[in-house]
């Protein structure tokens, strides 16, 4: 058996982590297959660094450019790659441009696709990560739900039920896996001059934010808001692509937001489990914070994490600054209780265990 993981953006290598260590633990052959979709490897090596994985076999570094060039880099140059190791099952995961190249590229050469994270729908088909998503679970042949939720899509989709299994979402295993590693490792919040529960946690990186400048002016109006109503700092580790567009745009951040580097898995999980709030665009940050039992706002008009809204972990208030600030001031009174929607841990056991299965059946 040889599995070929591909990965390309740093929540990918986050959540194939849990798979990658029980491929490792059974002494499996795999092949971690880097795309560079974020920018350079040099920004996501110290995510494998912190998570102990092994270098990927191959880096494409495509780099950033229009989403057609991107995953026609991608196609190319997975499809060499499988065409020379031959993989028995190719893992995908998420919903971006690698994860639809990946599946592309695997199911035409007729090697096993599974989807990691399938079934995830927000029904904003404006949102390229909805067509990444619904294209790679039509795909694939083994489809991993997290939820009972994201299986449901999948059915109602029309897929059909032996494709579809639920498996809980490895990034609970990924946050349990790395949380006490990250407490011995260092003090982030000491390195930043926080006080635990004293700030909120600021993350921004989608293309329907960080592209356009009147949302991006308001995600900003409405730190500055939030902020000065709770009276606590907001630390905004900066993505590249925000900082780029604001400079374009001529934008400037609030006094009481402070901008830091991108931070590695480990300083980040200490950070985000010690925020009295979390306002972010990322799917990973709400299921982060929902685990850690750190109130969420998420700054987009819809998501595809519906799980956590309903256990009251988390509120979608768009761009909007007066929404934004209520939502900061209603979710500081929930102060966690929730239970965690997301599964129970093992997923990434679970999911190489379906594949072993699969691939003896022929």
């Amino acid at each position: 058996m040889r599995f070929s993981v591909v990965l390309g953006t740093r929540p990918e290598i986050v959540k194939m982590s849990p798979i990658v260590r029980e491929l490792q633990k059974r002494g499996h052959e795999f092949d971690l297959v880097h795309t560079g979709q974020h920018y350079s490897f040099d920004m996501d090596r110290v995510f494998f660094r912190d998570l102990g994985l092994p270098d990927p076999a191959v880096n494409l570094e495509v780099g950033s450019g229009t989403h057609g060039a991107q995953t026609g880099k991608m196609l190319a140059g997975l499809e060499r790659f499988f065409m020379d190791r031959r993989p028995d099952v190719v893992l995908v995961q998420g919903d971006t441009n690698t994860v639809l190249a990946g599946a592309l590229a695997a199911v035409k050469l007729g090697t096993l696709v599974g989807h990691v994270e399938a079934g995830l729908r927000s029904f904003d088909r404006n949102m390229p990560e909805e067509i990444n998503r619904i294209m790679a679970d039509h795909v694939s042949d083994l489809l991993f739900a997290p939820t009972e939720t994201s299986a449901g899509n999948l059915r109602a989709e029309g897929l059909p039920e032996e494709r579809i299994f639920v498996t809980g979402n490895t990034i609970v295993d990924a946050v349990h896996e790395n949380l006490e590693i990250a407490e011995e490792r260092g003090d982030a919040l000491g390195a930043l001059g926080l006080r635990r529960g004293g700030y909120l946690l600021t993350t921004l990186h989608r293309q329907e934010n960080v592209d356009s400048r009147e949302r991006l002016a308001n995600v900003l109006a409405g730190l500055e808001r939030a902020g000065r109503e709770t009276g606590m700092e907001a630390i905004w580790p900066m993505h590249p692509r925000a900082r780029k567009n604001l400079e374009a745009f001529g934008l400037r951040i609030p006094d009481n937001v402070r901008a830091v580097p991108p931070l590695g898995f480990l300083e980040f999980l200490q950070v985000e489990g010690g925020a009295a709030l979390a306002l972010t665009d990322s799917g990973g940050v709400q299921e982060e914070s929902c685990i850690l039992g750190v109130p969420c706002v998420t700054l987009r008009d819809n998501t595809e994490r519906p799980e956590t809204v309903e256990v009251g972990a988390n509120v979608v208030v768009g761009t909007d600054p007066e929404r934004i600030s209520a939502g900061v001031l209603d979710m500081l009174e929930r102060k966690g209780g929730w239970g965690c929607p997301l599964g129970e841990r093992g997923a990434g056991a679970r999911i190489v265990n379906i594949c072993l299965e699969r691939t003896k059946q022929g």
